[in-house]
């Protein structure tokens, strides 16, 4: 059995957890977010504690003992504090900038690319060149930040590219010249 899946989670106060009918339901003070449980799984809140049970021993219900503990993990932290992370621009010419509901990303290409913003999700320009996704769901922040990301991948010679605020591109050296 899982570790993580036999951890109890503590519910913050502002934040309520129910359970009705195999679906997850947690509400916060920045919104809500519901899970589906897998069938082989049960949740039960006792007094600000919550715990994930596996009733069935098949390989499935096992594999989603852990990963459904930290999901709701994930989404009381989401409702609580909510998530963000950080994207920088590197190149010349090289700028982001948010328009209402998308996102004008000019990379080093003929045409600037428009990326929708998804529901539930809010981007700060912080400058031309650096942006801050927001929102309550881990999944949809990083996976928004990941599409933004793909647009131009940051190239290992001169750097540049589209990048994680915290991220460590490696260097390469290049050609030498000859002695």
């Amino acid at each position: 059995m899982s570790r993580i899946g036999k951890r109890v989670l503590e519910v913050p106060t502002g934040v309520t957890v129910t359970v009705e009918e195999g679906i997850v339901k947690v509400t916060g003070s920045k919104g809500t977010l519901e899970l589906k449980l897998h069938e082989g799984l049960t949740v039960s809140v006792e007094e600000g504690k919550l715990s994930v049970n596996c009733n069935k021993e098949d390989k499935q219900s096992k594999s989603m003992y852990g990963t459904t503990n930290a999901l709701i993990s994930n989404m009381i932290t989401g409702v609580s504090k909510g998530y963000e992370k950080g994207l920088e621009i590197i190149g010349v010419g090289y700028r982001f900038q948010v328009k209402g509901k998308e996102l004008e990303v000019t990379a080093g290409k003929s045409h600037k690319d428009l990326v929708k913003i998804p529901e539930g999700l809010t981007v700060e320009q912080v400058s031309n060149t650096e942006i801050t996704i927001k929102g309550i769901s881990k999944e949809l922040v990083g996976e928004f930040a990941a599409k933004v990301r793909k647009l131009r991948k940051p190239e290992p010679y001169k750097g540049k590219g589209i990048r994680y605020k915290d991220e460590f591109i490696r260097r390469k050296e290049g050609k030498k010249a000859s002695k």
